[in-house]
Formats: structure tokens, sequence, C-alpha cells
């Protein structure tokens, strides 16, 4: 055990600079995959993230005015209640005349801790100023967004003499407004809701229900049931369809961190498992010392496993310390991500399976490199420095009649006459430098949404509305502002065959004036009853280009040819867009027969000029309307994803390292090999510096023939990637950017010549050794 432990000292000592960055790259590792399911919890489940932080009930019971909702709270496994609340159902708009939304208004004295509302825009109610002449109700989000209300707009409701003022904005972990079938939430005081002249049917109560376990939710209600009575309770809502309707939210950012925390993960094992085989390669004669003077192959193999597992160990201690410690402090989504992980339940354990898999996937390598050192017999064989290299090749020969420089050819011969050897390290190299090109292909592609979003499918920056001016005018106010174009617009929630599920149905410029969306298969809809559909809406109904479809709108029929697919990023994808000519034909609300003037658009959709700034519009179009109207600006998935070249940048140091413990294990090789060959290369006449260069030269021969599989391979691998989490989301195919030439060729000439660089000292000290040394490396 002594000599175990004194052995792995002194190797520790002997190859310090690969032991660091091998416990460097794996703290990287671990640090990427446990920021990737921070970001999994954070960004592709938002509904959890509003969940645990507003502390949210697992069901929501609505019931008869008259029935005790109150009484539930005393079930056994109902930890915490919220309310119960008297509500009234209304409807809301914020002009007379607009479309209305369905509201069921809840009277709240205080802000609830149990399923607290999570204010984004605004603030709570208060009851010394919202309980005046005018009145306050805080909107939840996402029937705010419907009703373009935001704190400062006042709204009309039905059964309310006075219009009420919009002072908050918050979001909750509730099933979400969706316009017909589920009402949106809104709070008010319990004043304001007494001035309503809402009748019986109307009014209600509403009790939310946290639970001690999630499992307990269909149980309690059907205990709810029983206790109150089927026929007091209106509708049952739990947290099960909550999260099915938040799903399908942006997972990009998760995805990536994970797919390149498991890729750096084998690229690290690959890394380990080449620096054990290649240091048993160069130690055989001290594992036949150590075999000699009584160690058992089981005991050499028990050596370099611990070694290599300390190393790993020390590094998953190392990045789960660092991601506890420091992950919060992190600006961004990366740090609120490890703040909100950090209070989900399972936190501990997954921290802790994660490590241990990282720890188990290294060590599995590395027993796998191990076990060949148990097989080195205990009696070194001789080998001749002349004969491992064979016959030089006619491709060499040829090299040398054309006067290229010796050092090239043999370097070149070096690196390549064991092509299985050769080719492993070529594999070893070429993983993180396809994963760097990945992140880059990332990267590329949100430059690609933000600096060209008309090839993305998002032409307009700004969209604009106004319920004071008529059509005439606001159409010369848009046409006055020579910086963008205005397209009229409108939108409108459709029914598909089988009544199974809801898209939306686009009406978009006219047949005069097209709409210029980002069309990426078939055509433009430029015809009566044409129409083009997102990936999402063509998977929805199993359709192609080319099909004609049916759906209905408030009862309405519409038939439409499907002449090309559109980049849809909205509703995952689930958008049909016609010309407002088409989607109007037949509408009961358009111009009466006879009438020239087209009917109102709902919005303008504002495409600008190149270089054209779209705060200053905005502000411009405020400016000349005098605040009568609305202009807000068009959501950018880039932006949404704006850690993501952050996140990149760390990856890419990750690999980095990952990939300087591979180039460390083949300059050694390199140098090892060539160190051999010292007696052979100063017979024909090389100088030092000439051998020298043969072991430089032969390192970044393997270095550039990786780089450029790695890079090839990295470019067709990132579009793919991404084209399939674009088929996924809905957004289709078509969204994929590859990487500037220049750039993969800067990437190439950075691996070649950080190798070169590395190669230089350890190629010098073996060019000068002495011939009687050289001899000795030949047993």
């Amino acid at each position: 055990m002594r000599a175990a432990a004194r052995w792995t000292q002194a190797h520790l000592t002997a190859h310090r600079p690969a032991a660091v960055l091998t416990a460097l790259a794996t703290a990287g590792i671990t640090i990427s995959l446990l920021l990737a399911t921070a970001l999994f919890a954070y960004a592709a489940d938002p509904w959890q993230r509003a969940f645990t932080q507003s502390s949210g009930a697992h069901v929501w019971i609505h019931t008869q005015g008259g029935a005790p909702a109150g009484s539930l709270a005393g079930l056994d496994e109902v930890r915490a209640t919220s309310g119960p609340f008297r509500t009234v159902r209304t409807t809301a708009s914020l002009q007379p005349g607009d479309a209305r939304a369905t509201l069921e208004l809840r009277g709240a004295a205080k802000r609830p801790t149990t399923a607290a509302p999570q204010i984004v825009a605004g603030r709570w109610l208060d009851a010394g100023t919202d309980a005046r002449a005018t009145k306050g109700i805080v909107l939840e989000s996402s029937v705010a967004r419907a009703m373009w209300a935001k704190p400062g707009d006042t709204i009309v409701l039905s059964g309310f003499a006075a219009h009420l003022r919009v002072v908050g904005v918050a979001d909750t972990a509730e099933v979400t407004f969706r316009a017909g079938e589920t009402p949106g939430v809104a709070w008010v005081l319990p004043s304001t809701l007494d001035a309503s002249d809402a009748g019986r049917d109307q009014r209600g109560r509403t009790i939310g229900l946290q639970l001690g376990d999630p499992a307990d939710t269909d149980y309690v209600v059907q205990r709810a049931v029983t206790q109150l009575g089927a026929d007091q309770i209106t509708d049952v809502s739990t947290w099960r369809q909550a999260k099915a309707e938040a799903e399908g939210d942006n997972q990009l950012l998760g995805r990536l961190l994970g797919l390149f925390g498991l890729g750096a993960l084998l690229a690290a094992a690959l890394a380990v498992g080449g620096a054990i085989s290649t240091r048993i390669r160069g130690h055989l004669r001290d594992i036949s010392i150590l075999k000699a003077i009584g160690f058992t192959p089981g005991q050499v193999v028990r050596m370099f496993v611990a070694l290599h597992l300390g190393l790993a160990l020390l590094g998953v201690a190392l990045g789960a310390l660092l991601t506890q410690l420091v992950g919060t402090l992190v600006p961004g989504r990366i740090g609120e991500a490890m703040a909100l992980w950090r209070q989900l339940p399972g936190h501990a354990w997954l921290t802790l399976v994660i490590s241990g898999g990282v720890v188990a996937f290294i060590g599995a390598a590395t027993c796998l490199a191990a076990w060949r050192a148990g097989r080195v017999s205990p009696v070194p064989v001789a080998r001749a420095a002349t004969a491992a290299g064979g016959r030089a090749s006619a491709l060499t020969r040829r090299a040398l009649g054309l006067r290229v420089p010796p050092a090239l050819v043999l370097g070149w011969r070096g690196a390549f006459h064991r092509p299985l050897r050769s080719s492993a390290a070529v594999a070893r190299l070429a993983v993180p430098l396809l994963l760097i090109t990945i992140a880059l292909g990332a990267w590329t592609t949100l430059d690609r949404f933000s600096s060209h979003p008309e090839n993305v499918g998002l032409p307009a920056a700004l969209t604009a509305r106004s319920d004071t001016l008529d059509d005439r005018h606001l159409r010369q106010l848009l046409d006055s502002q020579r910086q963008m174009t205005a397209y009229p617009g409108a939108e409108v929630q459709a029914l598909v065959p089988g009544q199974t599920g809801t898209i939306t149905l686009r009406g978009l410029g006219t047949d005069a004036r097209p709409y210029p969306g980002a069309v990426v298969e078939g055509r433009a809809a430029r015809g009566p009853d044409e129409a083009v559909a997102g990936q999402g809406l063509l998977d929805l109904l199993d359709a192609r280009v080319g099909d004609w479809v049916r759906m209905t709108v408030a009862g309405r029929p519409h038939v439409l040819h499907i002449v090309g697919r559109s980049i849809e990023t909205a509703d995952g994808g689930r958008v049909v867009s016609t010309t407002l000519d088409t989607l109007r034909e037949g509408d009961s609300d358009a111009a009466a027969p006879g009438a020239s003037a087209p009917p109102r658009p709902d919005f303008y959709q504002l495409v600008l000029r190149h270089g054209a700034d779209p705060d200053s519009v905005r502000e411009a179009l405020s400016k000349a309307s005098a605040g009568r109207l609305e202009v807000r600006e068009i959501p950018n998935p880039a932006d949404q994803l704006s850690a993501v070249r952050a996140v990149s940048v760390g990856l890419i140091a990750v690999l980095t390292l990952i990939g300087l413990v591979e180039l460390a294990t083949t300059v050694g090789a390199g140098v090892r090999d060539r160190s051999r060959d010292l007696l052979a290369l100063r017979a024909v006449g090389l100088t030092p510096r000439q051998i020298a260069a043969v072991i430089v030269s032969a390192t970044a021969f393997i270095t550039l023939a990786a780089a450029l599989a790695g890079t090839t391979l990295g470019v067709l691998a990132s579009q793919w990637l991404i084209d399939l989490q674009g088929r996924t989301s809905g957004w289709g195919t078509g969204i994929a950017q590859r990487p500037a030439p220049g750039i993969l060729l800067l990437v190439i000439v950075i691996a070649v010549l950080i190798a070169a660089t590395a190669t230089v000292l350890p190629a010098a000290r073996a060019a000068r050794r002495r011939l009687a040394d050289s001899a000795t490396d030949l047993l």
C-alpha cells in the first residue's frame, strides 16, 4: 500500500500540468451539467418557476356563492390554503365596443401568502388608494396581454358603473386565460366587488389548496366533491393542467447546456482514457519493474484507477462547490435559475446523482485503459527503432524528391505511419473541436435572429393599434413616417377539424400590398384563399404544402389552400397566415355590400427601413399621435436567449481545457515516439533544431486533421441539431445559420498554433537528449 502511494505521488509530480488540466476540465463538465439542470427548471419549465416562487396551490376549487369552501382547509392532505375568495364573473375590455375577455374577479383585502401573485408590472392593490372613485384592479399577465392592457390603463367591466384602473400585472401558476375557454384572473378589493350588480349566478367562491403531497391531487378533489356536494362545485383546475399548458416554452438554453455537458463528459472520458493508454505505453518498463518486484496485475490496475478517480473526484467536488457558492451570484438568468433550483424538491439528490454520474463515467473509461496496464509482461520486450516505421511510402519518397523540407516530410510520416493510433488521437482531439463548432453555430443562429430577423419570420419590429383614432387617420399617421412601412393585420382563434384544438388564423397585408413573410418552402400567398402555415400547424393537421385545410372561426368555415411554409416563432408554430382580404371575406363585421372601404384592421405591423431604430420610431409615433397610438415591440426569441452567448463562452472554455488535456497526451506520445528515433534522425544528418521541427510538425499535422474533421462534422451537426430544435418547437427547419468560413478557418489556425506552441519546449528538450538516453528507450 505504501509503495502504491509513493508511486502515485511520484507520478503526479512528474505529470503535474496534465493532472491539473484533468481536474479543471472535470470541474468545468460538472458545472455545465449542474447549470443545465438548473436552467431546465428555470427556462424550460416556466410553470415550475412561477409555482415555486409563488408557493402555489395544487388544486383550485370554484364553487357556488353559498358553498362553505373554507371548510376544505380542514382536509388532512391540505398544508395551506389561498382564500377562499369571493368571486364575480364579468367581461372586460379597454374601450366600449372592443373585443371582450371573460374575467374572474377575486376580492382580496391583502396579497395572499399562498399562491401569491408575482407582480411583473405596476404594484399590488392598496386599500387607501384603490378604494376611491377610480378603483384599482390587478390583471393576470396572460389576460393582460390578450387585452393589450398595462398599468395605468382604464378598463370597462360589465356590471360596474365606473371604469377600473389597472394598477398591476401579475404572474400565477394557475391555468392561463384562453378566449372562449378559460376566464382570466383579476384581483380587486372586496369593496370593489360589492359595487358589482352581477346576479347570483355570476357570484361564487374560489379556494386554492396547497397539498403536502402533490400525488394526492385526485384524491383531494374527490374528497372536496364529497364534502361540498357536486352541485356546489362549478369548476376544478389542478397543477397538472396548468403545467401541461405551460409546457413547450423555450428550451434551447437548457438543451444547449445539457448537450454540451454530456458531449464534454464524453470528450473528457476519451481524453482521460487516451492519457492513461499513452502513459501506459510510455511506462511499460516501469510497470514491468513493478510486476517484477511483486505487484500483481490487480494492484497495477487499481493504482491507475485510484489515481484518475482521485482527480475526477477532486474536479467534481470543485465544480459542485463552485456552482453552489457562486452560481447564485452570476448576473442574469443563470443566477436566477440557480436561486430557484435550490428551492425545488429534489435539488440535493440531483446534485449527488450528476456528480456521481460524472465520476462513474470517467471511472469506466479509466478502468478500460488501466486494464491494459495489468496485462503488461513483467519482462520488458526490446523494440527496434528501425522496424517500427516500416518502408517509407511512395508519397513520402516523392515529397523528399521534390525538395520538401525534411522536417515536414518526416513529421507527416511520424504523425500517420501508425494509422490506428493516429486515428484514435485525431478522433479524441476532434470531439471538443466538434462541440466548439456547434456552439459557434448556435451563436451565429442567434445573431441571425438579432441582425436579420426578416429572414426568420420576423420582418416587423413593431406593432401598433389605437382605440381612439379611426382607421383613415391612423393610416395617414403611419404613412407619414418615412422610416417604416405599415401593413394592416388581424388575428383570430380558429378551431381545426374535429374541434380538437385551436390555432391562430392571421391576416397580414393585402392583395395589393402583401406582407413580406419568410417562406422557406413553397411560395407566398398571392391569390384568394391562399395561405402559408407554420410547421406546428402542419404537424397538428398532418398536412403538407399543397393541401387544402378547413377551420372555423366563430362558427364560420374557412377553407384555405396552403401554398407555402413560413417560419413562425409564435404559438408553437400553430399559425396560418393569409391576406387581410381573404380573412375578412364573409365576415359579418365587414363593410356593407357596395362599400369601397375595407374593414378596420385590428393592428398594424410596422416593418422598419434598414438602420431605423425601433425606440426612435416608437417615440416619434407616440408624439405624432399625442399618445393615442399604442406601439409595442414584437418579441424576438433571441432576446430571451441572450444568455446563450455567455454560456457558449463558458462551454468553449471547458472544451478548450479538455482539448488541452488531449493535446498534452498527443505531445507526450509524439515526443516519446520521436525520442526513440533520435539515433536514426541524427545518423541521417538532422540537426537538433530539425529534429525538434519533426516533432512539432507531427503534432501539428495530427491537430490539423482533427480540426478539419471536427469543424466539418460540427457544421453538419450544428445545422441538424438546430433544425431538429426548430421542428420540435413548431418553428420549422430553415433557421440554422452556419458559422462564417473565416471563423472556422480561425478556429483551425488557432488549434494548430496552440498545438505547435505547446510542443516546442518538449521537442527541444527531446532533441538535445544524450544518445545514451535514447538508446535505453529502445527497451
